[in-house]
């Protein structure tokens, strides 16, 4: 089975999505967002699974890794310690693919969500497995370091029933959810 990725991400109006090795903005109904959208299932039996680089499982702070309720999957070409092996590890974006697509990830995961960081997040966004993106707009300036690579032409913004459509606010910062998904390329004959 080949499993089909979706990317999450939240960015400010500057593209940023990161700053020192942490997101710039403290929004915590934005983060249960996020929390809600990676672990919902439709199969009660199975569980999302979350890939992400070395530098993002890092930002995540120690008492939250693994993040609850999904498969973690860190992407690093170093070894790491990972205490009580609370996520697998694989060397790059393909072997994630690889792994998620055989026994016993393909039987126990239901969706395959994408968090980061930018150089994961564009070889998704270029990969024919890379399905929907879900994009959370800051619309306030922060400074960051990382930034989220564009979103391909072939991507189109789509409605979703579980993502809100109306501005969101908190902390004095609005923000609003948008979902892309990829159209398949028609090839004339």
């Amino acid at each position: 089975m080949v499993v089909k990725l979706n990317l999450i991400a939240a960015v400010c109006e500057n593209g940023g999505i990161g700053h020192n090795g942490e997101l710039p903005w403290r929004l915590k109904k934005e983060l249960s967002y996020f929390s809600r959208m990676t672990k919902a299932t439709e199969d009660a039996s199975k569980k999302n699974a979350v890939v992400m680089g070395r530098k993002t499982w890092e930002s995540i702070p120690v008492k939250m890794r693994p993040l609850p309720g999904r498969e973690n999957i860190v992407l690093s070409r170093r070894v790491l310690d990972i205490p009580n092996n609370a996520a697998t590890v694989c060397s790059s974006f393909a072997s994630a693919v690889e792994a998620l697509s055989s026994p016993p990830l393909c039987d126990t995961v239901e969706s395959v969500w994408i968090i980061g960081g930018s150089s994961l997040y564009k070889e998704a966004m270029q990969s024919p497995l890379c399905h929907r993106i879900y994009l959370t707009r800051i619309l306030k300036h922060y400074d960051c370091d990382v930034f989220l690579p564009d979103i391909p032409a072939s991507f189109v913004r789509i409605k979703d029933s579980r993502v809100p459509e109306e501005k969101q606010e908190e902390n004095d910062v609005e923000y609003y959810h948008e979902v892309y998904e990829k159209q398949e390329q028609v090839v004339d004959e």
